[in-house]
């Protein structure tokens, strides 16, 4: 799923605040909030947490793709997100 080359260098990167590292931090943490939610189903907070950070990750990744394309593109393509239609 996650291609760890891509992960390792964004999370050796010396600027923590930057989009690319934001948007792969939060999607470590919708995937591992989905595999908690599979065996919880009724675990509604948890459900919440994940919209939310649902939420911050588009609103991350729509700023990315307006400001940089081609860094956009290969965000996607490595951590495996669909492109967003809406927007």
């Amino acid at each position: 799923m996650i291609k760890n080359s891509f992960i390792s260098v964004i999370l050796q990167e010396e600027n923590r605040g930057s989009v690319e590292f934001q948007i792969v931090n939060f999607t470590n943490k919708i995937r591992r909030l989905t595999s908690h939610l599979e065996f919880h189903r009724k675990d509604y907070l948890s459900q919440r947490g994940l919209r939310k950070i649902l939420g911050k990750r588009q609103r991350l990744l729509s700023y990315l793709a307006k400001k940089n394309r081609v860094r956009y593109k290969e965000v996607i393509t490595q951590l495996d997100i669909r492109e967003s239609t809406i927007r």
